[in-house]
């Protein structure tokens, strides 16, 4: 009966040791995409409590100060995680080789795993095991200590992209902003250069928010800014000059929209968001007609030369459109990320949850000739 008993306190404790040892190599080293169970877990439940903390407060302010602390409290909860199952660990792994009582395998694998060497055990297995959990102690912490640096590079390159945004595309961004300043400056060629920067911006963020998921829920310095709604300013303004806009043939737009549509619908099925992998070119898009004409209607003021055929351009913007559409407004919930024309303003998972949407920017706002005059006119 003993024997069994320490025989099944070893498999749970070799089983702690193993799965914690693996969820600290898949969340810092392992350059993939692979989900930790341990760290989806702790990331879970502490989204769940700070939802709760922010509550249902139509002030996106308070929300936003409140989900700031997420990230980083979410990742010092995984550190203890991590340090609570190895003790755990250890603690069945001591008990199933002979320490004789649970306040003493604690009492030892505490002591180990934190190198305080406060606690012995003469006997050779145990000693083992306490120098292999004082291994595993400091290589946790390394790895951490490693793994800091490397994601705070990471978004501090996703933010600087975002920031310089603001200054062409305002605050908050629009899509036709971008393009009304680029002609007004006469420097729309330029525009090839954009597009090849937010192409590769796109494949880094694919890379570095499924290798570091916790990416995700970092916020920007500036409570207006977002890496998802910059996201979809730079996909709508490339869709726009693909399909309403005279010039050549530009494959640099066409391509930074492939892949920011590739990348948000992987990160999508990482976070396991839903979203259409397949939409038919055909299919609605969350964007009214009025909408797209009044965005028309700015450029041409701006005179932008725009496509003569308005019917053939709409479905043009449309078929390109509704390759992101539903990825992008369902991202920008979960991160909740501040209202946007055309992005976070009309979320589909925020229909039932209509505190989350300023009346600033309703669909009957956004439609309403002199509230785009005035945003006109604010933004220049």
């Amino acid at each position: 009966m003993r024997l069994a008993r320490d025989i099944l306190l070893d498999l749970v404790g070799a089983t702690l040791v193993l799965s914690t040892l693996l969820s600290a190599i898949r969340s810092t080293m392992l350059p993939r995409g692979v989900r930790s169970l341990i760290a989806g877990v702790v990331y879970s439940l502490t989204r769940v409590a700070f939802r709760l903390r922010a509550g249902r407060s139509p002030s996106y302010a308070r929300r936003d100060r409140v989900m700031a602390m997420y990230g980083p409290i979410a990742l010092l909860l995984l550190l203890s995680t991590w340090y609570v199952l190895l003790v755990v660990g250890f603690a069945a792994l001591y008990l199933g080789v002979g320490v004789n009582s649970v306040e003493s395998a604690f009492k030892l694998s505490g002591s180990a795993v934190f190198t305080l060497g406060t606690s012995v055990d003469p006997h050779l297995v145990p000693s083992v095991l306490t120098y292999g959990e004082a291994g595993l102690g400091l290589l946790i912490l390394t790895l951490l200590i490693t793994y800091l640096p490397t994601m705070y590079s990471v978004f501090s390159a996703r933010e600087t992209a975002v920031t310089q945004l603001q200054v062409r595309a305002g605050n908050p961004p629009t899509a036709w902003t971008v393009l009304i300043r680029y002609h007004r400056i006469a420097n729309t060629g330029r525009l090839q250069d954009l597009w090849q920067q937010w192409e590769g911006w796109f494949a880094a963020l694919e890379e570095s928010h499924t290798s570091f998921p916790i990416l995700g829920f970092f916020r920007s310095p500036q409570p207006e800014q977002s890496w998802v709604t910059a996201a979809g300013t730079v996909l709508d303004a490339a869709s726009l000059w693909a399909s309403s806009v005279e010039h050549p043939n530009d494959p640099d737009a066409q391509l930074c929209i492939r892949a920011g549509f590739v990348a948000l619908r992987r990160l999508a099925d990482f976070f396991n968001v839903p979203h259409d992998a397949n939409p038919d070119p055909d299919d609605a898009i969350t964007i009214s007609r009025p909408e797209y004409d009044e965005a028309c209607r700015l450029m041409q003021e701006a005179e932008l030369p725009l496509i003569a055929d308005r019917e053939a351009a709409w479905r043009s913007f449309k078929g390109w459109r509704v390759n992101y559409d539903t990825v992008l407004l369902n991202l920008a919930r979960m991160v909740e990320a501040p209202i946007a024309p055309w992005t976070s303003d009309r979320s589909p998972l925020t229909q039932e949850n209509q505190w989350t949407i300023r009346r600033a920017f309703t669909l009957g706002h956004a439609t309403d000739s002199r509230w785009w005059r005035r945003r006109r006119d604010r933004d220049g």
